[in-house]
């Protein structure tokens, strides 16, 4: 019987183009489940319920909020595209394999997805715990592929400061949700029909 040994364990860069449409969703879905129940966990341990976080308010104003910063940040973003080049917005080319080819409906729930898992860890649990502006920093640092360039990087921290201030002014989970989901939901149809027209 061998015996294992960690330093045979070989680690390589994968291009984006390497990946199968397949392997890079079981990819985005195996992080996100990875990262709702970190975020779970979290929140059990710090003696809050899950399910109070994402109770309905009584007062609907959470949603102008979190539309409010969903149309400020995507102005802002076709904004920075006009001015900043694009090899300095380069993610490595996920986004544009992710959602290029991708049905509406499917993109509307991978946003959906991402909104919900991520917001569970970083504004439920983790901004809970260290505030909005180390939140941000460890959300920033999360999107890898953007940490080759500052714009996109910079961009990423301020949507993230952005969608923990929201929460503390409206008091629920669901305007960042909300203002995460349409931003995203908008950059997948962007970068799906701009292809569709090339």
């Amino acid at each position: 019987m061998r015996k294992f040994d960690i330093r045979n364990i070989k680690i390589r860069k994968v291009n984006v183009e390497d990946l199968d449409d397949r392997m890079l969703l079981a990819n985005l879905y195996l992080t996100q489940g990875l990262t709702l129940i970190i975020g779970i966990a979290w929140l059990l341990f710090q003696g809050r319920n899950p399910f109070v976080l994402f109770e309905l308010p009584e007062d609907w104003s959470f949603a102008i909020w979190g539309a409010g910063l969903a149309a400020l940040v995507l102005v802002f973003d076709l904004a920075i595209s006009r001015f900043v080049p694009e090899e300095a917005s380069d993610d490595g080319g996920i986004n544009e394999k992710l959602f290029r080819n991708r049905p509406v409906w499917h993109i509307a729930a991978l946003s959906l997805i991402v909104a919900v898992c991520e917001e569970t860890l970083f504004r439920g649990a983790i901004q809970h715990a260290l505030g909005p502006y180390w939140t941000s920093i460890l959300f920033a640092a999360i999107h890898v592929r953007y940490l080759r360039h500052w714009v996109p990087t910079g961009m990423v921290f301020g949507i993230s400061y952005g969608l923990g201030w929201i929460m503390i002014q409206t008091g629920t989970i669901l305007a960042p949700i909300l203002a995460h989901f349409l931003v995203d939901l908008t950059m997948g149809c962007i970068i799906r029909f701009r292809r569709e027209q090339e």
